[in-house]
């Protein structure tokens, strides 16, 4: 997955700068994003602080992890059924 160009950070500094007064379009163009990456980051990180942004990435990332071993083991399950089945 490509990574963002902005940190957490700079994302929930943008997001501020919104809540501040500042226009949708204006605060887009100023920071290269498009609107629909504006209000994507929104949805995912509006109303959250800093430290809670790092916890979710950190989250999303363990959950990725788990994801990978589960299809693993999953994997290695069907095989060893597939093996037991077979009459020998």
């Amino acid at each position: 997955m490509k990574r963002s160009r902005f940190t957490e950070e700079q994302i929930i500094g943008i997001l501020r700068e919104s809540e501040a007064g500042a226009k949708t379009p204006d605060l887009c163009r100023r920071h290269g994003i498009s609107t629909a990456t504006f209000y994507n980051w929104k949805a995912k990180y509006g109303g959250m602080e800093v430290s809670e942004a790092r916890r979710l990435r950190a989250l999303e990332d363990e959950n990725s992890k788990l994801k990978k071993l589960l299809a693993e083991a999953m994997l290695d399950v069907a095989v060893l059924k597939d093996l037991n089945s077979k009459k020998w």
